[in-house]
């Protein structure tokens, strides 16, 4: 019995220590699968916040297509369905251009954040293959990437050929050509007028006088700047999806910019070898008066060894075509658009013919220094600006580093596209915003310096346009003498306010249709 109790004692002991042994384990199990798992959370908590610290923030994107991207969603009107696309996803965008990430902006905080606040690493151009062509690989003020090349041929254009005494120098010019067209038009003894034209023949007489010293008002000159502004226009499959160059060969983009540019690489050679002679003769003849144009301005600037910039003739090629395209199609195209919302709004034209009469005194044409006392002449110019830019998208920028804008990230190479024609349209920043209302610009100082980002008819920052103060005088005196000397009457019976305002895209933003008009003069 004893032996028997003993025995099951120490079974029972046994068997406790093995449940207490099993126990141990299990607990030794559990703490050891506990701390793994606060552990791993531990792991993943850290990761998570490393993660998101460092995790990139792209800009809302619409959907893309293989290959193309968001290319169809541009359309025929990109201004206009990029401020649709904008609705939806926000001021700030990513589209993806075939393989061309591009940042759209479409709001005045989003134009400030990259113009200004982040303009040093937004103030480069994108290589475009057809700028690349006409402009001798991009050397003009307008195209250049940003760099030390850049920098000194800006301040050049801006101190030797745009500056205030040498614009006010032109006066002479502007007035002289402004009479011109006035005549030309008040000889058409009510005839159909084509405005385009006028005004193109105006700038372009100016320009050239400016220039080159004399006009080139010939068919053969009109035809080659005409195919060279058109040029701008064709799109380069290789500047957006690199892999696919060729086909710019097979469709023939890349012939027709070369050959264009070949032509007027002939015609800027003659120009030069004749300032050039021009310049030899002056220098024969000291005494001899000689205007100074842009070209000879120029030829003196290469020939500066003072300057510290080397100034090779392509230089010199690529800026005097800047300024026949830029110059030229900019002010024609404000002209054209600032007139034609007149004719549209009568109340606008009578309350402009009666400022521009009262400060014209009964004199025969009105000159450059009445413009000044001119209000709401220059309200009507900004306010013609604000609904039509003459760049709706304002001339691509490119990203030089990383950026943080306005809580998304940014990555360097990001071309960007500033939407002017939306911000301009913006019902948050402009009462009434899609209707012709000049008034609004006699209560606010809103001015062409770029300041103000709700309105960027000429850009802003480092990219903005150098040449404004060059071509305002020129839009200025001429809506000024044209609605003081005439009223404008539309053909076959068509109401102002049935006047269509159709726009057509391109490169700058042109009227559909022509504007066709009778002038009958006022007294």
């Amino acid at each position: 019995m004893f032996h028997n109790a003993l025995g099951h004692k120490t079974s029972t002991n046994l068997l406790a220590s093995k449940i207490m042994e099993i126990l141990s384990s299990t607990q030794t199990l559990l703490l050891t699968l506990f701390s793994c798992i606060i552990l791993l959370i531990s792991i993943y908590v850290i990761w998570i916040s490393f993660d998101s610290k460092n995790r990139k923030r792209p800009p809302p994107s619409p959907r893309k297509l293989p290959i193309i991207g968001n290319f169809h969603q541009l359309g025929s009107s990109p201004n206009v369905n990029l401020q649709t696309l904008s609705q939806k996803y926000g001021p700030i965008m990513l589209l993806h251009l075939g393989s061309i990430p591009t940042l759209v902006a479409s709001s005045a905080e989003a134009a400030q954040e990259i113009m200004k606040t982040h303009d040093l690493s937004f103030c480069s151009r994108p290589s475009l293959t057809v700028p690349n062509i006409l402009l001798y690989g991009s050397m003009g003020v307008s195209f250049a990437p940003y760099g030390e090349y850049w920098r000194q041929l800006k301040s050049l254009v801006v101190l030797k050929l745009l500056s205030n005494t040498r614009v006010k120098s032109y006066q002479k010019v502007r007035e002289n050509e402004t009479d011109h067209m006035i005549r030309a038009l008040g000889e058409s003894c009510g005839g159909i007028m084509d405005m385009e034209s006028t005004f193109a023949s105006l700038t372009n007489n100016i320009i050239c006088r400016i220039a080159l010293g004399k006009k080139l008002d010939g068919p053969k000159y009109k035809d080659l700047l005409n195919r060279f502004v058109d040029t701008f226009t064709v799109l380069s499959v290789g500047s957006y999806i690199p892999w696919l160059s060729w086909v710019d060969k097979i469709i023939g983009s890349v012939g027709k910019a070369e050959k264009i540019a070949k032509e007027f690489d002939v015609f800027l050679e003659k120009i030069i070898e004749e300032h050039a002679n021009k310049k030899k003769r002056k220098d024969a003849k000291s005494n001899e008066e000689v205007e100074e144009d842009f070209v000879d301005i120029l030829l003196d600037l290469q020939q500066d060894n003072t300057t510290g910039f080397t100034f090779h003739t392509d230089s010199i090629k690529a800026l005097i075509l800047e300024v026949f395209s830029a110059g030229t199609e900019t002010t024609q195209t404000t002209l054209v658009w600032a007139l034609s919302e007149l004719i549209k709004n009568p109340r606008a034209m009578d309350k402009l013919q009666r400022e521009v009469t009262e400060i014209a005194q009964g004199r025969a044409m009105i000159l450059e220094e009445d413009l000044e006392r001119m209000v709401y002449l220059k309200a009507v110019i900004k306010e013609a600006l604000r609904l039509h830019p003459p760049l709706p998208l304002l001339l691509p920028r490119i990203s030089i580093q990383d950026v943080k804008l306005m809580g998304y990230d940014i990555a360097a190479g990001t071309q960007v596209i500033m939407n002017a024609w939306a911000i301009g349209r913006d019902p948050s920043l402009w009462e009434e915003s899609n209707e012709f209302r000049p008034e609004r610009f006699l209560s606010n100082s809103i001015n062409y310096q770029g300041l103000q980002f709700e309105w960027l008819p000429f850009g802003a920052g480092r990219r903005s346009c150098p040449g404004i103060q060059f071509s305002v005088p020129v839009i200025e005196l001429a809506l000024a003498n044209i609605v003081y000397k005439f009223d404008m009457v539309l053909p076959n019976g068509i109401k102002n306010e049935d006047l269509d305002m159709t726009e057509a895209f391109g490169i700058t933003m042109n009227r559909k249709s022509r504007l066709l008009v009778s002038v009958i003069p006022r007294f």
